[in-house]
Parts: structure tokens; sequence; C-alpha cells
């Protein structure tokens, strides 16, 4: 990418020096190529008049009617006007997040000059003098110098001395008519491509009575005027540090306040047990403290400035600014017990997403529009924590599956995943299934795989891997299982093909997705065992309460809580016994719809007959419990720290799947053909 220099990256024509009015800037301010984009850092960007949340989990950047938001979630999205375009996505870049050019112009910043050697915007009238370059333009009014504490180690101004016969500073002066001060000759110009360094401070008074004639001009003496040095300008001071903490459970949320009396640059610097902050021309009066976290502060003046360090004992520590006043604000969020889940914070739900809690029960919904729901599973014979499963995927948040066998990991219910059925039917409890679109169903279907050709038809008995010479079995293969077994024949069907692709005895390991049936010759002498001939396979879903044969994913539960606004808790017709632990008072979860939105359902404590009636009570239309009890987990991304949220209070055990709610976006990008490399 090249070597950062003073004025952007060296040989890039598209890293450039800004200007502000035609007035130069320092070259923090210079714009950056990152990910073969031009990009300006956010914390510069008040500067243009562009209101800033810098934060990366949540950016919002906002000139007038206009903003744009972006979310690692979700995207950018524009508010007041049409995004129209795709934007490249902000980047971080030694502890200071940037975002890309093309947003400031989309938010309409006004542009004065866009050159491959300067990129000059337009002064916006809301941005404060004191923010731009001392040599404002003379139609900027004057702004009162600030009064601020000297720091520790400054570089002080070099006073500047009387000319002869004039008083010394402090000193009365002679009554004179009010006039202008004489001009300074300005110190030598640097090179064009480098920032004018601003000049020290001069101050100029008026004074009142007539002065003495005026001395002799240098040229008459030969005596040289004396020209003040330069020094660093302080852009602000650093007048408050505030420090917060609140625990959430057993998060632990810390939050450092640093309140100025102007904008301050800023850039970050992180280390294994803390970061630093730079502030470059920010003056301010050192200190040490140690925080009620055990955590330590150390603000410190630098010769160009000054500098925090925050030594933490772990975590993570996100950095932005806020405005009137302008403030930068260190969060900083340990998890200090891994053996508690981290909560929910509902102070940072994604967009799209709605919490609410009544009592015990807890709900997430979400925008049908933003979200479709997902069966996820994890690889056969293995489990994974709910929130690893939503991740996989880039999921907002789940829920935890069907019933399991603990022993061995496998679905003991129906699993249907991209319209196959990885795992067999009981045929008896409440079943929730999605069609492409993500559609809900509701019911009680009874699926089998169908295999049809000149013999006629014939229903698979089981689905799983294990052989067995009475039935014939339906496995979906996962490159890495084998089936079949001795004497019997397996025939191997690619997905959406209607031959059979392959045929041989004794064991073997079909591919990932493609179907296996294994069967005894003699018990089914009429089924095709060679290569070529024609096998169609497809899924009878047998039922007739839902439109199932639009199902292209599913999972069988149970019990069936709500149908069409009504409790309709059947223990009996689902073959549950209310009298074993599964239907016991304990963790509740379901799926459902509520206000036309789907939605997870989460009960602290209570038998399923409390949980139906809490659901239908506020309004459910439908709703399947889930696996209850030592499984039961609700998961939303997030959080605090970005570590994600929990609404069950005690650990879950792992699960072979899942429930996912996935951004429609993803899914549209994951469909899109992908170019060809030739």
């Amino acid at each position: 990418m090249g070597v950062l220099v003073g004025l952007g990256l060296a040989g890039s024509a598209l890293a450039r020096p800004v200007a502000i009015g035609g007035l130069m800037q320092p070259s923090s301010l210079d714009s950056r190529l990152i990910a073969g984009q031009e990009m300006m850092a956010a914390w510069t960007l008040p500067r243009l008049g562009v209101a800033v949340r810098n934060d990366p989990a949540d950016l919002r950047l906002q000139l007038g009617q206009r903003e744009l938001r972006y979310a690692p979630a979700t995207g950018w999205r524009a508010l007041g006007f049409a995004l129209g375009v795709p934007l490249p996505l902000p980047q971080l870049q030694g502890g200071s997040l940037y975002v890309p050019l093309e947003a400031l112009r989309l938010l309409g910043v006004g542009v004065l000059a866009d050159t491959p050697g300067l990129l000059d915007f337009a002064a916006p009238t809301s941005v404060p003098v004191a923010t731009l370059p001392p040599s404002a333009p003379p139609s900027a009014p004057a702004r009162p110098a600030q009064s601020v504490p000297a720091p520790s180690a400054p570089v002080r101004p070099v006073p500047v001395q009387p000319a002869p016969g004039q008083p010394a500073p402090g000193q009365p002066a002679p009554a004179v008519p009010t006039q202008q001060a004489p001009t300074q000759t300005p110190p030598t110009q640097p090179p064009p491509t480098q920032p004018a360094p601003p000049p020290a401070p001069v101050e100029i008074r008026p004074v009142s009575p007539p002065a003495p004639a005026a001395p002799p001009s240098p040229m008459q003496t030969g005596i040289p005027l004396p020209v003040p040095q330069l020094s660093t300008r302080a852009l602000a001071h650093l007048d408050t540090v505030r420090v917060s903490r609140t625990l959430y459970r057993t998060v632990e949320v810390q939050r450092v306040v640093l309140e100025f009396n102007d904008i301050a640059p800023y850039s970050v610097s992180r280390q294994s047990a803390g970061l630093s902050i730079l502030m470059p021309g920010v003056t301010s009066q050192p200190q040490t403290q140690t925080l009620p976290s055990g955590d330590s502060l150390d603000i410190q003046t630098t010769p160009t400035g000054s500098a925090l360090n925050l030594t933490t004992s772990g975590g993570r520590s996100t950095v932005f600014t806020l405005d009137e006043p302008y403030r930068i604000v260190v969060d900083t969020v340990t998890y200090t017990d891994d053996r508690v889940p981290p909560p929910v914070n509902p102070d940072a739900i994604p967009e799209g997403v709605t919490y609410q809690q009544r009592g015990a029960l807890h709900v997430l919904s979400f925008d049908p529009a933003r979200f479709r729901p997902r069966v996820i599973s994890a690889p056969l014979g293995r489990a994974s924590d709910v929130g690893e499963l939503v991740r996989s995927v880039g999921g907002v948040a789940g829920v935890n599956g069907g019933y399991f066998d603990p022993a061995s990991n496998l679905p003991v219910d129906l699993v249907e995943l991209s319209g196959q059925m990885t795992s067999g039917s009981l045929e008896k409890r409440g079943t929730v299934g999605f069609t492409a679109q993500g559609e809900p169903l509701f019911g009680y279907p009874r699926p089998r795989y169908v295999l049809s050709g000149a013999f006629g038809s014939v229903t698979v008995n089981s689905v799983r891997a294990r052989p067995d010479a009475a039935l014939l079995t339906a496995f979906v293969g996962d490159g890495r299982t084998s089936v079949g077994a001795g004497n019997l024949t397996t025939v191997l069907v690619a997905p959406g093909a209607a031959v059979i692709e392959r045929a041989q005895s004794g064991e073997l390991v079909p591919g990932a997705g493609v179907l296996a049936f294994t069967f005894d010759p003699v018990r089914f002498p009429a089924l095709p065992r060679l290569a070529g001939l024609p096998l169609s396979v497809s899924l009878n879903w047998q039922a007739s309460d839902a439109p199932w044969a639009s199902a292209v994913e599913a999972l069988g539960a149970g019990p069936l809580l709500v149908q069409g606004g009504r409790v309709v808790l059947d223990p009996v017709r689902e073959g549950f016994n209310t009298a074993a632990g599964i239907w016991r008072a304990t963790r509740q979860v379901a799926f459902g719809i509520l206000s036309g939105q789907s939605a997870i359902f989460f009960l602290e404590h209570g038998t399923p007959e409390t949980f139906a009636a809490a659901l239908a009570g506020i309004g459910v239309r439908d709703a399947v419990r889930l696996d209850s009890g030592s499984s039961a987990t609700a998961y939303l991304s997030g959080g605090y720290g970005g570590m994600g949220g929990y609404l069950n209070t005690v650990w879950s055990r792992p699960v072979p799947n899942a429930i996912v709610f996935v951004p429609r976006s993803a899914d549209a990008q994951k469909a899109q053909p992908q170019k060809s490399s030739k």
C-alpha cells in the first residue's frame, strides 16, 4: 500500500493533502488510501461540519437532513435520501476509523477543488474558527483566545520583544489614536507540498494617546526588527475527566469520558493490556489515578500535545466521540466470570430487531423485510453453542432447535436442510418449517422419501447412516460418514438428478449432499442397482394442515403451543409423557409469530402450560416449543463490547441445530452467480 508520509501515501494519486476553504490543514487530516479506496479519518469530519458517532459497531455521519449509518450486520444505510450506489466499507487503521470519500460526497459536503494534488473542501459556517488553521480568511469573525493551564512540558512561544521606543508588554503605553499594528514580515514559506506551520499567537494591544515619533526603520539603522518564533498551537484543552463503572450480570462496563473545550484530534494505539490515545495540539493537566475497576489511567503532556494511557486487566475497549460539548469516550467491557453467559444489551439492539420483556417472558422479534429464519445444523454427530451457529452464517440471533440424543448429538426428530431431509420425522409432534422466502409453517407433517422409476414407487423406511437389512434407509452424505455394509447395496443419487450416479455393495462414503439409499437386494429386488439407470427421489409430506410441499427447511420439536391465536397444547396427540422431565417446570423456548413478525420467545421458568398461556396472552398467533431445560438458549449479536448476549442466565449445553435469523442482504449476495475467473 506504500509508505505513509506527511501528505498521504507516497506515490498515490488518491491519498492527498486536505484544505478547508483554501487553507491547508495539518498532515493528520490528509486523506488515506486504504484497501484501494480514498478515505478520511472519522474524527476529522467535524471540521467539515459533519456530526460523527465514531463507533465501528454503529458509525453515524450526519450533515443537515442527510445521515449515513453503518453497522457490520446491516452495512451502509441512508436516512433522509436514497443511497443509490453501494459504498466501500469503513476501515480501522492505527486505531482510527476511516470512512470512504464517497460517503462525504453523498452527504453533500462542499468541495471547492478535487485535483490529484489537493482535496479542498468548502469551510462550513457551523465549524468554529478555532478548528480551522490560524490564518483564517478576513471575513471569518475573530474568536477570543482560550485561557488554558499550561502543560507541564510545553513548547512556549518566545515573547515578542518591543521595538525601540515602544513600551514593554505589561507596561502602560503613551496615549495615541488607535491604529492597526504594523504587519510583521512573514517567515519564509515552506515548499508548497507541505502545510505551513502555524504561527505563534501574537497579542495586539490597542493603545491610546499619542506615541512618540516612529523609530527608524531597519533599512535606516541596519538593526533587524525581532521576529516572533513559532510554537505548537493549542487546538483544544482537556477540561474534565469522568469515570463510571456499571455491572450487567457478570459484564463490567467502564466508561472514561474526556471533555474538551473544542474539537480535539486524536489517534489510538492499542497494546495487549490497554491503549494509548495521542492528542496532538491538546493541552491538559497531568494526572494519574486508579479506577474503581482496578484499571489505571495516566494523562501526560508531550512535546506535541497530550497523551492518555489506559492500562486494563483485559476486556475490549471502544473509542468514539460525542458532541456539544466535544468528548472522547472510551468504553471498556470486561467479562468478569465466564461461567455465566453475558446478557443482551437492550441499548444496542441491531436495527430491525425488537426486544421486549414482560415479567419472566422475553421476546425478540424480527423485521421480515430485513431478516429471514433458517435452520442451521452443526456437522453430523457434533454440537455447537447457539452463538457459534449464528456467527457461522453471519446471522444476528438464534434459538436452539429440536430434541437430540446427548450421547451421539444426533437429532431424534425431523431436520430438513435445503430441501433434503437429514433426519427422519417422528410424524406426530409439532413442527416448524420455512419456505424459500422465509415464510414460517406450523403443523404436524409426516415427510417420507419416495423412490420412483420403471418399477413403480417405494417409500423409504428410515433416514440414518446405520444400515439395516430389513429396511430401506436413506442418508444425506456429508463427505465423511460411511454407509452400507456386507451384502447390502447402496445407490447414490446426486441432488436434483433422476439417475443413479453410483451403485456398489459394502461400505462407502457418499459426498456432501449426495443422497444414499441402502437396501438388501433380496428384500427389494425391483429397485435398480446399476449406475445410469433412472431413479427419481421426492419428499412426500403427507400433511393437510399447511402447504408443506413448499418447505425447504424444517424442525420437528413440540408441543405446538399456540395456533391461530389459541392455546392448542395436546401432549397426548404428540406422545409426550407429562410425568417425565421433558414436561417439568424449567426454562422454555419457542419460535412463533407475533404481530406479523417471526419471533423468539424465552420463558425464564415454567411449564409448557404456563408458557402457552403467556404467549396467547400477548397476542402470539402461532408458536411451537423447541428443546427446553438445559438446552434452552436464545442468543442475540452485539451485546456489551460486541461479545453477544444471551437471554438465558445460565449456560446451556451445545446443540446440533438451531433456528437462526440471517440478514436478507447476506442471502441475496450468496444467491448471486459468481464471476468466472477465466
